[in-house]
């Protein structure tokens, strides 16, 4: 097993959903995470999973019979806030019961994604999505469900294969929504937040490549090289927007290493960061006030600089050997305050915290 970085010190307080913050240590992290900080960030996803509220719906409603409970409407996700949260936490779950099997929450992670993801419940969101607005979780939580059906996917567990198998036709609707609207799509989505078309793309191809969906994978590397494979120049100096949770030149590489032969990628990356592009993601964004939604949305752009820094690092073969130290001062900056008293953020960082520590 990888080495793992010892994160013991960061309290979970359960009852109250209320959280310690402590200062992080000064070593770097090592590939990995410490499974009592998994633990930390699981209670997080256990105790809001089941929170029906607070709850933002983004729905439209084309009539008042369309006015229901979170949990009538989405009895799968319908808790930590909104929907696409509810899916992240689910998948952060599946990720840390891979690593750590016999963890002291594996009990309560079984059955409380056991109570989620029957079948009964998965067809009701297939249903919602079915008679829902073509634009709903378009593309983040179209992205976030793919990437949760890729981590049961491959996970050699017999409870996981049944997951699996319940959440198959829902990836399969959201599969089809992509290849639906790409076509049409013209111009990407270079936004910070949920919109972002790079970001949306490179989740739905981790999907494609892991469980074979052909149809999928080659509309998405068509767009994208519709989409990015002119670009130079990437103004990282106008980043970050004052509530970004991702980079829109990171993300950009970051789909981009996926689709593009090594060498081919390589000279694109050159041009696309020519000059001193990234000397801008050395500082990691200040982030002035947690108990604001969207301010803290820039703590989730710090750990998402941090993930695509770590894969560009990889698929450029050390040439730039900055870019591992800057994905660490990024995810150092954020990582202790994943959990904190205030629900704006604790509800869906630490899903971020994972994935940019699952990156190293």
């Amino acid at each position: 097993m990888k080495h793992l970085f010892n994160l013991s010190f960061l309290v979970v307080f359960i009852s109250t959903l209320s959280f310690a913050q402590s200062p992080l240590l000064s070593v770097p992290f090592d590939n990995g995470l410490e499974e009592e900080v998994a633990m930390n960030f699981a209670r997080i996803a256990l105790d809001c999973m089941h929170k029906e509220y607070p709850n933002k719906l983004n729905q439209v409603l084309k009539t008042e019979a369309d006015l229901r409970t979170p949990k009538d409407l989405h009895p799968a996700f319908y808790g930590c806030f909104d929907w696409h949260s509810s899916v992240h936490g689910h998948w952060m779950l599946i990720r840390i019961m891979k690593q750590f099997p016999k963890n002291k929450f594996a009990a309560e992670i079984r059955t409380k994604l056991g109570q989620n993801l029957t079948s009964e419940n998965l067809l009701a969101e297939v249903a919602y999505f079915e008679q829902s607005s073509s634009s709903w979780e378009r593309t983040y939580g179209w992205a976030w469900l793919l990437k949760l059906a890729e981590e049961l996917y491959s996970w050699d567990d017999p409870q996981g294969q049944t997951w699996f198998a319940n959440i198959d036709a829902l990836a399969a609707v959201v599969a089809k929504k992509y290849i639906t609207f790409l076509p049409t799509q013209n111009y990407p989505v270079r936004t910070g937040v949920h919109p972002n078309t790079a970001f949306g793309l490179s989740f739905a191809h981790d999907y494609a490549s892991t469980v074979g969906d052909l149809n999928l994978k080659n509309i998405i590397e068509k767009r994208a090289l519709d989409y990015y494979a002119q670009d130079k120049r990437c103004p990282c100096s106008w980043e970050p927007s004052g509530e970004d949770f991702l980079s829109p030149c990171l993300e950009e590489a970051n789909l981009m290493a996926r689709i593009m032969p090594g060498r081919t990628f390589k000279k694109w990356f050159r041009q696309f960061f020519a000059g001193n592009g990234l000397d801008y993601y050395q500082t990691p964004a200040d982030v002035s006030n947690r108990s604001d939604p969207k301010i803290v949305h820039l703590d989730g752009l710090n750990l998402s600089r941090a993930w695509c820094l770590f894969y560009l690092d990889k698929a450029t073969e050390g040439t730039y050997p900055a870019l591992r130290s800057m994905a660490d001062a990024n995810l150092n900056a954020s990582l202790p305050h994943v959990a904190t008293e205030h629900y704006e953020g604790s509800h869906w960082l630490a899903s971020f915290a994972i994935y940019a520590l699952s990156q190293k």
